[in-house]
C-alpha cells in the first residue's frame, strides 16, 4: 500500500462507521471521494477521511443522502468549518416550515423571463448553472434556495427551476443539447425581444405545460404516504416480540453491522444488539416501543440509564408512535453518549428504503436520452 494510503475499511472505521456502512455511503458519494486505484484494489487518503467525515456529520444533523448529493452538487463540498457549521444551522432554521420565505421565492412564471436573460449569450448551460444565474437575478438569500416543502427531499427553488426548463423546453424556446445542458434556441432570443403583452401573453400559454414527471412523482408520493400509514398500522397491532425482530431486521439491513434480539431475562431492558464489527467491540443497543402515547423524556432517560449500565455509547430508541419535544433536545445535549430517536412515520419510510416489511407491487422504468451514445463520429 502507498505511504498515506488506507483500505476502504480502515477508511470506514477510522470515520466511525462499520465497514458495511462505510461501503454504503462511499458507493453513494463515489464522485466525491478522492481514490487510488491500483489493479483491483482501491485506496483512499486523508482528504477522502475529510469528505467522509463531512457526510458523516450532515447525516447525523437529519440530512439524507439525496439532500447531501444535492448540496454537493449544487455548492461544491465545504471547504471549511464555518461553512459546514452554517448548512447544519440553516437546517435546523428551516425545521419549522416558513410560509413567507417560501412565498418570497420566484414562481415558475416568474422564472422564465430571467431564466432566459441568462442563456442569451447562446451558450450552452447546465441546470447548476441556470439555478446560481437565476439566485443571482433575484439576488435570492441561502435560506429560500435550501428551504423545502415538509417531508420533501427537494429544495424549493430548484423544483420551480425545473418547472421553467420543461415548459421553455416543451414550447422550444430552448434545447437540451446533453444531459442537463440546455441552450436558447432562435425562437428563445425572439421571445425575449417581443414586447410586454406578448411575452405576458406566451407565459401563460406555458403555464398549461406541466411535466409528466411531476405527476407521476406526486401519485407516487400519495401511494407512499398511504404505505407509511399502513405500515405504522401494522407494527402498532404486531407482537413486542415480532416488533424488536423487525427494527433489529431493518438496523442490519441499513448495514450498521450484525443484529440480535435480547434475551427478556437478562436485557436490562434492552431490546436488541446491533454488533458493529465481526467481534463485538462497539455495539449499537436498541430498545422498541409498541406505544399509542408519545414518548417523553422519562422513558429516554430511563434507556439513557441502561445504556451506562452496560458501559453503551450508542442507542437507538424506536417508538410507533413519536416523541416529545422535551425527549428530543434531551439527546441532543448528550455528550458523552449518541442516542437516536426513530418515530413511527420514520421508521416505516426506513422499512420502505430497505426493503423491509413490503414489496414490489409494480415496477415502471421510464427511459431518456443517452447523448454520449451519438457522440464521434
Amino acid at each position: 500500500m502507498k505511504k498515506g494510503y488506507m483500505t476502504q475499511i480502515a477508511l470506514s472505521k477510522r470515520v466511525g462507521w462499520s465497514e458495511s456502512n462505510g461501503r454504503r455511503w462511499i458507493k453513494i458519494f463515489n464522485e466525491f471521494i478522492p481514490v487510488l486505484i491500483d489493479g483491483r484494489n482501491k485506496f483512499y487518503n486523508e482528504e477522502s477521511y475529510k469528505v467522509l467525515l463531512i457526510i458523516k456529520t450532515l447525516s447525523e444533523k437529519n440530512f439524507n443522502g439525496s439532500q447531501i448529493l444535492e448540496l454537493f452538487s449544487a455548492n461544491g463540498i465545504p471547504a471549511t468549518e464555518q461553512e459546514l457549521l452554517n448548512i447544519i444551522e440553516k437546517k435546523s432554521l428551516l425545521n419549522e416550515f416558513d410560509q413567507t420565505i417560501v412565498d418570497s421565492i420566484p414562481s415558475s412564471k416568474e422564472i422564465i423571463i430571467p431564466l432566459l436573460k441568462v442563456m442569451k449569450d447562446k451558450k450552452p448551460y447546465t441546470s447548476s448553472m441556470l439555478n446560481a444565474g437565476v439566485a443571482d437575478y433575484f439576488s435570492l438569500s441561502e435560506i429560500q434556495l435550501t428551504i423545502s416543502y415538509p417531508d420533501s427531499k427537494e429544495f424549493i427553488f430548484t423544483h420551480r427551476m425545473r418547472a421553467s426548463r420543461y415548459s421553455l423546453k416543451k414550447q422550444g424556446y430552448i434545447e437540451e443539447v446533453s444531459k442537463f445542458t440546455y441552450q436558447i434556441t432562435e425562437y428563445g432570443l425572439t421571445l425575449l425581444n417581443d414586447n410586454s403583452e406578448e411575452i405576458n401573453d406566451e407565459i401563460e400559454e406555458l403555464e398549461k405545460f406541466i411535466d409528466p414527471f411531476e405527476v407521476i412523482q406526486d401519485k407516487v408520493e400519495e401511494i407512499e404516504d398511504e404505505l407509511i400509514n399502513n405500515l405504522v398500522e401494522e407494527l402498532k397491532k404486531a407482537h413486542w416480540r415480532r416488533l424488536e425482530n423487525i427494527v433489529v431486521e431493518l438496523l442490519t439491513a441499513m448495514g450498521y453491522g450484525d443484529g440480535q434480539v435480547t434475551e427478556k431475562t437478562n436485557d436490562g431492558g434492552l431490546d436488541g444488539i446491533i454488533k458493529e464489527d465481526k467481534l463485538g467491540l462497539d455495539n449499537i443497543y436498541v430498545q422498541a416501543k409498541r406505544w399509542e402515547n408519545t414518548v417523553g423524556r422519562p422513558d429516554v432517560m430511563s434507556f439513557s440509564g441502561a445504556l451506562d449500565a452496560k458501559g453503551a455509547r450508542k442507542g437507538i430508541f424506536i417508538t410507533t408512535s413519536n416523541f416529545t419535544k422535551g425527549a428530543e433536545e434531551y439527546v441532543d445535549r448528550l455528550e458523552s453518549k449518541k442516542i437516536i430517536l426513530i418515530g413511527g412515520k420514520k421508521l416505516a419510510r426506513l422499512m420502505i428504503e430497505n426493503d423491509i416489511g413490503v414489496s414490489i407491487r409494480k415496477k415502471f422504468v421510464v427511459k431518456e436520452i443517452d447523448f454520449s451514445y451519438f457522440e464521434g463520429e
